[in-house]
């Protein structure tokens, strides 16, 4: 494929980073004309601030500052077409560094988000259950009776939608299911004791999963809602072409030709299925 004016770029960035702040580099790339223009063609009037929202991120998360300034545009340019603010504090949609690079992370509001918009859900909701909330919970009626708080452990995540057609579906995520889920799912946090996102924000990030686990078995998925499932929490790169955003590895800058952003360890995938499937033989 032959190199595109916005990759030169990019280059030419990257052999003068040496002499420039990492908030330099965002800066520059984001005064290249496709740059400009794509943001423009996305976001029409809110262009200026989402281009100024991703400056003030970088320049205050010293991680980010570390990792190849494009795949933070790129990053960026997949919250700009959901139209979601990057803010943080917002919790809509993380740029998360990983490996070097950025990546889009959806926060589990931006689900809701993207729901409400469809005009389809009645009512959605994800919550923390705490020890006594609920007790005898059938996953097969999805059924459960509803107690007393009895203490400020955190024992689940439950997750319930309706559709204005009436449709409703309630799931339930025990801590431990939660768990095994994290370390055999998260390519930032696969440990024994929670990292990154999950260890700053772990009730966030489990109700996130939750309800993007229910919305895309169960819930009506816009084109939107498609697209942010499709590139939650993968390495994305700007093709200046097609206008188009590739998770294809061999686009990004530093990544390898054999590295699976989605690789999973075959062993510890399989006992995290055998766990939610109830084979208890899994953690023996």
């Amino acid at each position: 494929m032959a190199t595109t004016d916005l990759q030169k770029q990019l280059n030419q960035v990257s052999q003068a980073q040496h002499k420039s702040t990492p908030v330099a580099v965002i800066k520059n790339l984001l005064k290249g004309e496709a740059t400009k223009d794509r943001f423009n063609e996305v976001l029409g009037a809110k262009a200026p601030q989402f281009m100024s929202s991703i400056i003030n991120i970088v320049n205050s998360n010293r991680q980010l500052q570390n990792v190849d300034a494009m795949s933070v545009i790129s990053s960026a340019m997949v919250a700009a077409t959901l139209d979601l603010p990057i803010d943080p504090n917002l919790g809509y949609m993380w740029l998360v560094p990983y490996k070097g690079q950025a990546q889009p992370q959806m926060g589990y509001k931006g689900y809701i988000q993207l729901a409400l918009r469809t005009g389809q859900y009645r009512s959605i909701n994800a919550e923390r259950v705490y020890e006594g909330e609920i007790k005898n919970w059938d996953r097969f009626t999805e059924t459960y009776e509803r107690g007393d708080r009895e203490s400020d452990k955190v024992v689940g995540y439950l997750g319930h939608f309706q559709l204005v057609n009436g449709f409703e579906k309630t799931v339930y995520w025990t801590m431990e299911q939660m768990e095994a889920h994290r370390r055999a799912f998260s390519k930032n946090s696969s440990g024994v004791k929670p990292s990154g996102v999950w260890a700053s924000h772990y009730d966030a990030m489990a109700i996130k999963t939750v309800l993007r686990n229910m919305l895309s078995k169960w819930g009506i998925l816009s084109i939107q809602m498609q697209d942010a499932v499709s590139k939650d929490e993968k390495p994305q790169v700007f093709d200046e072409d097609t206008g188009e955003l590739s998770t294809d590895p061999k686009w990004a800058s530093n990544a390898t030709e054999d590295e699976d952003p989605d690789s999973v360890d075959p062993e510890t995938a399989k006992k995290a299925e055998d766990f939610f499937n109830g084979d208890d033989s899994a953690d023996k």
